[in-house]
């Protein structure tokens, strides 16, 4: 299973996280969120990413030339849509700065049925996603709550790579192993405080996740490229 940490302010937590082996890291561009980051932010940050690991741009409805800014000022690999675009605007807005993208799905237990949340993925799949991202509905936020929704929704026969997000810990991530997921996304459960990383967090997280890599004597260790 693939795992994405999210909501990056700070280098060294970016650099641990690469340390660690994480799959794909997230940037937040969306200034009403506190784990935001700004372009010059996202410059040092990405800068320290190692080749193979993805950069995810993580946008909120946001402006066709806002994106353009961002894609000439910053290297990240894939575009995730956090807002209320449609699968039309994902794939126009996506196609104009050449890159790939993924869809947030915000999951409400009261009106969402497997069904409904199947289709939903279908239209996104249809139009060019590469995965689509299941996080907990929230009636005032886009995501970050650290709320999870009823896994039960999830559909076992998804048109695109699900990617699992929404109140995920150390505690509780073992138990999607047997989920039709293909990989989940962390930020509140691997932080001392919003946009800052705790590495003992994120070094429980990896190990939960990665167990197969972890089988060793040194497994509560932070390897180093040398």
């Amino acid at each position: 299973m693939q795992v994405k940490f999210c909501g990056f302010t700070q280098l060294t937590d970016i650099q641990t996280a690469a340390q660690l082996g994480v799959d794909a890291v997230g940037l937040v561009f969306y200034p009403p969120s506190p784990r935001a980051v700004t372009i010059e932010q996202a410059q040092t940050l990405s800068a320290a990413v190692p080749a193979f690991i993805t950069v995810v741009a993580l946008v909120v409805n946001m402006a066709e030339d806002e994106l353009m800014t961002l894609a000439d000022n910053v290297p990240f690999d894939v575009i995730q849509f956090h807002g209320d675009e449609t699968p039309e605007q994902c794939r126009q807005l996506a196609s104009t700065v050449n890159k790939r993208w993924m869809k947030a799905l915000r999951i409400n237990a009261e009106q969402d049925t497997t069904a409904s949340v199947r289709a939903q993925i279908d239209t996104f799949a249809a139009a060019g996603a590469s995965s689509i991202l299941l996080d907990a509905y929230h009636q005032h936020k886009y995501g970050g709550t650290g709320a999870r929704f009823d896994w039960s929704l999830i559909p076992q026969d998804s048109s695109l790579p699900i990617v699992l997000a929404g109140g995920l810990t150390t505690d509780n991530v073992t138990a999607t192993r047997d989920l039709p997921i293909y990989a989940v996304d962390v930020s509140g459960g691997i932080e001392v405080d919003k946009g800052k990383k705790d590495a003992a967090k994120m070094r429980a997280f990896m190990k939960a996740v990665k167990h197969d890599r972890w089988q060793n004597n040194n497994a509560n260790q932070v390897s180093s490229f040398s």
